[in-house]
Formats: structure tokens, C-alpha cells, sequence
């Protein structure tokens, strides 16, 4: 009869487990894929007291455990051995054909597991709380509630892949992210119409800054994405029947250049209609619009109403800067201070005049282009005192 194996203590180890000489528990087993592979614990079973000095770890037998349940269900042990940044790196190379801005997001996400010791950590070894601490880190060293959803929106579905790969069983990333780090984005509110009409005002009187007055009326008075808005040329102005049509935006990446892409859904492309005010506005653009020595010519779109001093489509990142500088001048000479004015202000400006005037919502989602009305109908939420108070007399009149 064969003597069985025993450790140290006396106890009976079982196939595949031996104790090495330094005291260490090891157990062989043989992969989905044929190999021999090895994990070690000073643990032989999950009762034994840890050593002291030593790292705490599951015990031998509770890895066997956790390997027998892997091979039975053919999940690939270690994880395929791949990193998070090899993960992502392998989820981002089946995406084909997206945007310029997808890809730029998914170039600055690799870079950034790449630097970050958390890139580097084994798919399997990422566990929920893992995940959690680290998006929390990122939060405490600076990084926005924005960049990191965009962060979380790349790290989920590249997770998701490896669960439908049978690399992993569950998605370390798959919780909400609001219930880990709190939302610091500055919520854009709507100007009310004083501070409307006196950014109007002080940007038609500014010896400077009036140049920009016909554009930034436009903004207020259409609803416009700032991309839709330098995506328009001179045939996109429709003046015998007073609309604009929008079926595409402009936009400038860095290391492509300038593109010109459609909208992100088919409820962006409309028409929208000109009040008189609008219509004098292009008429002026048109008529002082200096003519380039060449006509700048994008994926087949030609006359862009807006150019700058080189003859190149002003794009978003201009008009930002012109209203950036043009709240700095007006808070230095006045002592009430204007809000953050950015032309996504002017569009929601827009929608909540148009939501405060009871525009049928289903209208108004259309005219803003929005794909849910759900986006439109949280316009609502913004109206304050004012508007509910002449819903109340309106209702109580009969009107």
C-alpha cells in the first residue's frame, strides 16, 4: 500500500499538492489548454493562521477551489494573462469606423493605463473594489466627473468582452458610476433675460468684440450646436423660406485637421426656422464676409460663413474664446457679474425660453435636435418662480 503524502503538520495532501522545502503549499494542475500551470499559498487550508510577515492570500485549497469551478465552466485561467491596458488596447482595435473624437478618447484612455499602475494589474486580479478605488484616485488627483465617465464608458464594455470571452466571470466595472464619485461638473444654466439682453447689448457696443455680435445673436436665437453653427455655409441659409438647414457639423482634430461629420443622430439633421432678426443677422455675415484668396474646400463642403484671419472655417474652440474674453472684459468693468457665457449657454438659453413660452415639447425636441425627449423634457426643471407663476394665472384666467 502506498504511504500517503502528508505536510509538516500531518495532513494528508491531495493529488497535484505538495509542501516545498521552504514551507510554501504547491499545487500542479493542467489547463484548458494543456499546460501545467502553478499557484503557491503558505496556506494550506483557509483556517490556518496566516504567517506572520507574509501577505494575506486565499489558501491553497481555497485557489483549487476556484480553479476546479474555472475549468469546469472553461474560463480561461489567469485571465489569458492579459493586463487591463492589453484589455483595452484589444477592445479599441475592433472598433472601426467611429469618429475622429472616439478614437482620440480611446488614445487618451491607453495612455493613461499605460502610465497608471492599475493598467498593468491582470484582468482576473481586478475586482469591483478595485475598480471603485481607482476611479476615486483619479477623482482625487484632479481628474473631472466627465473624463472619468468617459474613462469608465471605454473600461466597461472592454471588461464586458473579456466576461464574454470566458477570460473573466464578472465585470469589475458594471456599477453605476454616481455611486462612487460625485458629479463636480458645472451645471450650465440659462441666462435669464436681463442677463441676455445686456451680454447683447455689451457685445454690440464693444469697439472689439462687436464683430461677433451678428453670431452670437444667431446662437441665442436658433438653439444651435457651436459645431453645427461653423459647420454652416452659404447654402445651408435658406432666405426665401426662412430656414437654416442642418445635416452636418464642423470639426478640427488634433493630428487629422478639419472634417466635417454628420450628426451623431438622425434627429440632428433639420431645418430650422428664421425669425426676421436671425435672417438680418446672416444677410450681414454674408455681406462682410472677406473673400479668401482660396476658397476653403472641406469633405466637399465650400463657403463656410465664418473664417478666421488665415482663411481657414472658424471652429468651436474660436467662438469659445471670443465669449471667454468677452465675460472677462464685461465682469471688469461692471460690478454685477455675468455668468459663464459659452455658446452650449446660448442653446440652452434657447431651450428654456422656448420651454418657459409652453412650446409643445415634442417641437421643441425637434428644433434642438434632440434624440430622446427625455433631454428635452429635463429643460422643464430649469424653469424657476417666474414661469410657474404665470402658468398659474394663465391656467386660473381660462387662458
Amino acid at each position: 500500500m502506498v504511504e500517503k503524502r502528508r505536510d509538516a503538520r500531518g495532513r494528508v495532501l491531495r493529488n497535484g499538492e505538495i509542501q516545498m522545502s521552504d514551507g510554501r503549499y504547491r499545487y500542479k494542475y493542467t489547463d484548458t489548454y494543456g499546460q501545467s500551470r502553478y499557484v503557491y499559498s503558505w496556506r494550506l487550508d483557509k483556517n490556518d493562521r496566516m504567517l506572520a510577515g507574509k501577505k494575506r492570500e486565499p489558501s491553497l485549497r481555497e485557489k483549487e477551489k476556484q480553479i476546479a469551478a474555472d475549468l469546469f465552466d472553461q474560463i480561461v485561467p489567469e485571465g489569458g494573462r492579459l493586463t487591463v491596458a492589453a484589455l483595452v488596447e484589444k477592445y479599441v482595435s475592433l472598433k472601426t469606423g467611429v469618429r475622429p473624437t472616439t478614437e482620440a478618447g480611446y488614445r487618451t484612455v491607453l495612455n493613461l493605463l499605460r502610465r497608471e499602475e492599475f493598467g498593468h494589474r491582470r484582468i482576473d486580479k481586478v475586482r469591483i473594489s478595485d475598480a471603485k478605488a481607482w476611479l476615486i484616485q483619479l477623482q482625487k488627483n484632479g481628474r473631472g466627473f466627465s473624463t472619468i465617465r468617459t474613462i469608465r464608458g471605454i473600461l466597461r464594455p472592454a471588461f464586458q468582452m473579456a466576461v464574454d470571452d470566458d477570460l473573466i466571470r464578472k465585470n469589475p466595472f458594471g456599477f453605476e458610476l454616481a455611486t462612487v464619485i460625485y458629479n463636480d461638473s458645472v451645471t450650465r444654466e440659462a441666462l435669464t433675460r436681463d442677463q441676455e439682453r445686456k451680454f447683447l447689448k455689451f457685445v454690440q457696443e464693444d469697439r472689439h468684440f462687436k464683430r461677433y455680435y451678428d453670431g452670437i445673436y444667431i446662437l441665442f436665437h436658433t438653439g444651435l450646436r457651436i459645431s453645427e453653427f461653423t459647420g454652416l455655409t452659404k447654402a445651408d441659409i435658406d432666405f426665401k423660406n426662412m430656414k437654416i438647414n442642418v445635416d452636418h457639423q464642423l470639426q478640427r482634430y488634433v493630428g487629422v485637421g478639419y472634417k466635417v461629420v454628420e450628426p451623431k443622430t438622425e434627429s440632428g439633421i433639420r431645418q430650422i426656422p428664421m425669425t426676421p432678426e436671425v435672417s438680418e443677422c446672416f444677410r450681414r455675415i454674408i455681406k462682410s464676409r472677406a473673400k479668401p484668396k482660396k476658397e476653403p474646400v472641406i469633405d466637399g463642403y465650400a463657403g463656410f460663413l465664418f473664417l478666421d484671419k488665415d482663411g481657414h472655417p472658424m471652429v468651436a474652440m474660436h467662438w469659445e474664446k471670443y465669449f471667454q474674453h468677452i465675460c472677462e472684459k464685461y465682469n471688469k468693468i461692471y460690478k454685477v457679474q455675468m455668468p459663464k457665457v459659452t455658446p452650449h449657454v446660448c442653446r440652452h438659453t434657447y431651450c428654456s425660453r422656448m420651454a418657459a413660452a409652453r412650446m409643445n415639447p415634442k417641437t421643441l425636441q425637434y428644433l434642438m435636435g434632440h434624440s430622446d425627449i427625455s433631454v428635452t423634457l429635463n429643460t422643464y426643471t430649469h424653469l424657476g418662480f417666474e414661469e410657474a407663476s404665470e402658468e398659474v394665472q394663465r391656467l386660473l384666467s381660462g387662458g
